[in-house]
């Protein structure tokens, strides 16, 4: 029984290589050959391993969630909806200013999305909804629990969250540094819960 030929390349530290280029130059700014020589391999074995552009794309953007995004995820297990917000805001400011994995990968692979990038332009706004939604049905859980007014709105709630979340990922990417950021923070939790 013949054996396929072993991958000569790491699939994992190509993927964070890959990541990295699309977090400095975004979905379009990223060409196959930025991406091949950060990946330290030809465009067939990226093809073979990752599919094209927009797949290896979407790998990046679940390493991304899977790794420096992860506060995402650990800030909605925090026992109240308090303690969620200054999760997220903080982890936020944090990864943002990150000298190794600067600003925020949905917002940096998006700004510079032409026609050509609509379906990554439609993926990331369907990631960034979903992350919405996840946060509204925690404050919602908050709100029957008691932890948050009974006249409190989940929708409004997250919409606010997220929009602040949005605009520290736009004040990262101009330069803002981790100090303006957790200072943008805390004026947001210093207004918690803004019913």
């Amino acid at each position: 029984m013949a054996m396929g030929r072993p991958r000569e390349f790491n699939a994992d530290a190509a993927l964070d290589s890959a990541l990295q280029v699309f977090w400095r130059k975004g979905y379009e700014g990223a060409s196959m050959t930025d991406l091949t020589e950060a990946m330290g391999i030809t465009k067939p074995s990226l093809y073979a391993a990752f599919g094209n552009k927009e797949e290896l794309f979407r790998k990046a953007l679940d390493r991304y969630v899977d790794g420096p995004g992860g506060y995402y995820q650990t800030a909605l297990q925090q026992p109240t909806a308090r303690a969620v917000v200054e999760h997220v805001l903080t982890g936020a400011a944090d990864a943002m200013t990150d000298p190794v994995h600067p600003g925020c990968l949905a917002v940096q692979g998006a700004l510079c999305c032409g026609e050509a990038a609509e379906t990554i332009k439609q993926e990331l706004a369907a990631r960034r909804a979903k992350s919405e939604q996840d946060i509204r049905d925690r404050f919602a859980r908050a709100i029957a629990d008691g932890d948050l007014p009974a006249q409190a709105d989940a929708d409004d709630l997250a919409r606010y969250i997220s929009a602040i979340l949005q605009g520290m990922a736009v004040q990262a990417a101009s330069g803002a540094s981790r100090e303006q950021l957790r200072k943008l923070a805390d004026m947001a939790l210093r207004n918690w819960p803004p019913v």
